[in-house]
């Protein structure tokens, strides 16, 4: 007798297996081409062989009749291979892998998971094992031959003890459907989940729209008064005028170690595009290109939309400077480190010798501080003392780049406009 897929299954997983895939006789790396899952040197599984457990709304009790019923052996094995991936990126990695439809829903993966690794009991949805055949073979004891002819599901309990693991189809009494159809009979259906939802009158909101209409005419002549008379009515601040120079684009500095996250190979296109590519995949692309040396001063383009009082959207590039030196920072002149906003760090204090302020206290007063990190590192005891801002970078989910580069650019909106707002639209 051949062994049950689910248990082999679960037995590789216990004993820590290694899990490999294979195409006709030959070995292969891709779940998606592959025809066969090996769990050890003597099990090997069709992937597309149906298992015990049960899809949802079915009843069937026998994987072989009904297979068509039951999750395949691939869909088993994803579910438990991708246990800590996302809800989203479970499902597109399972398209990915064939199967389109026929895997294990992102609500049940859990339960098949902590079913596969023992850490509960048996599920409802998982068929039981087919009845232990009476044929014994020559020369077994006694004993065994009277326990193998046992039959295989247990005595029958006392009602209410225990339920039949598959439901019974419904069968309406005769005289109770005929009662119902008097009872329709005489009904009177007042309103349907489509007419309930429609009033007596059509609704009319053309009053609302002339009341914003006045609301935001109103702030446009304001904002023109404003503008025209702003030359004679109000005063700029010298302060300001003075520190607002053109071409005052703000600066950010990173760490020259080669073990940052964030080098000068990769800065652009994490702060630019949103997505982050490990710093030496990076530097070999740039090599072949023929860019073996990054530029000491790389600018980065930002766009930002705003939206004005009258609601009218304006979309704007902003400019920054982005240096991995106190060197390279001299070539914007004397006054450079009034337009450094922030300063990007590993953790190492020795990044800050050369700086104006080599004290990380000192120079996190004066300018932003970003700490850079992988989102699974534990805390860096270092840091604490430092008013830094931890910026979480995923090791493989690279989808939520866009929200940790989205928390960078807001962090760093709010320190500059409080503390160097000459510098917020540079």
């Amino acid at each position: 007798m051949s062994a049950d897929p689910l248990l082999s299954l679960r037995q590789a997983i216990k004993s820590r297996s290694t899990i490999t895939y294979r195409n006709g006789p030959e070995p292969t790396g891709l779940l998606a081409s592959a025809t066969h899952i090996v769990l050890s040197s003597s099990v090997s599984l069709p992937k597309s062989a149906p298992t015990r457990l049960r899809k949802p709304g079915t009843t069937s009790s026998d994987p072989s009749t009904s297979p068509q019923d039951f999750f395949s052996v691939a869909a088993v094995y994803l579910a438990w291979l991708l246990r800590d991936a996302s809800g989203a990126d479970y499902m597109k990695q399972a398209r990915e892998n064939g199967l389109a439809v026929g895997f294990v829903s992102v609500t049940e993966r859990k339960n098949v998971v902590d079913w596969l690794e023992e850490r509960r009991g048996d599920l409802e949805n998982i068929a039981p094992l087919a009845a232990v055949q009476s044929t014994t073979p020559p020369g077994t004891p006694p004993q065994l031959k009277a326990s193998a002819n046992l039959p295989a599901t247990p005595f029958a309990a006392k009602s209410g003890e225990q339920s039949s693991p598959l439901k019974r189809r419904y069968v309406a009494d005769a005289a109770d459907v005929e009662v119902v159809k008097k009872i329709k009979q005489n009904e009177i259906e007042l309103h349907d989940r489509t007419t309930v939802l429609r009033g007596v009158k059509p609704n009319n909101f053309a009053a609302v729209k002339n009341t914003y209409a006045d609301k935001l005419k109103k702030l446009r002549d304001a904002g023109k008064s404003g503008a025209a008379q702003g030359a004679t009515s109000l005063t700029p601040d010298p302060k300001l005028q003075a520190r607002k120079p053109k071409n005052q684009y703000p600066i950010i500095m990173i760490s020259s170690s080669p073990t940052a996250l964030i080098t000068m190979h990769n800065v652009k296109r994490f702060l630019q595009e949103a997505v982050f590519e490990p710093s030496q995949e990076a530097r070999a692309r740039a090599a072949a290109e023929g860019n073996t040396r990054p530029d000491d001063l790389i600018p980065i383009y930002r766009r930002r939309t705003t939206i004005d009082p009258s609601g009218r959207e304006t979309e704007s590039q902003s400019r920054y400077f982005v240096v991995d030196s106190a060197d390279a920072l001299t070539k914007f002149g004397s006054d450079a480190w009034d337009r450094v906003v922030c300063v990007m760090t590993t953790g190492q204090a020795w990044q800050f010798r050369p700086y104006k302020w080599s004290e990380p206290r000192t120079l996190f007063h004066h300018v932003k501080g970003i700490y850079v990190s992988w989102a699974n590192e534990p805390p860096n005891h270092k840091i604490k003392d430092w008013n830094v801002t931890e910026l979480k970078i995923d090791p493989h989910r690279r989808h939520v780049d866009k929200s940790v580069v989205a928390h960078f650019w807001k962090t760093l909106d709010t320190w500059t406009m409080t503390n160097k707002p000459w510098l917020m639209h540079g």
